[in-house]
């Protein structure tokens, strides 16, 4: 995000991510491939922690970001309950968590 100020990550990383899939066989569907909610949760997640992160160095960055919470794979569900996180609605479009606000 912070390296790349050219992307508007918002609006593209849905089209990134679904373009690289198919373009490794992967299959983008109501059940398989790209998620919306849990990668825009993601998105917010990183982004609160590069604007609370002390290291400059981008490996640095990266490995802290992956030993936080943020870092976890379940981090989303601090935010969302199951039923509506693994939804076809949140899969499909960004849905609004039901539990605690995104950061």
């Amino acid at each position: 995000m912070s390296a790349r100020p050219d992307v508007d990550v918002d609006a593209e990383i849905g089209g990134i991510i679904r373009r690289f899939n198919a373009s490794v066989g992967g299959i983008n569907d109501d059940h398989h491939g790209y998620h919306e909610t849990i990668t825009r949760a993601y998105v917010a997640g990183v982004r609160w922690y590069l604007a609370q992160a002390a290291e400059e160095d981008l490996l640095a960055r990266v490995n802290g970001l992956l030993e936080s919470p943020m870092g976890r794979r379940d981090w989303p569900l601090r935010f969302y309950s199951r039923e509506r996180l693994f939804s076809v609605e949140a899969r499909r479009d960004f849905v609004e968590p039901d539990l605690a606000p995104l950061p």
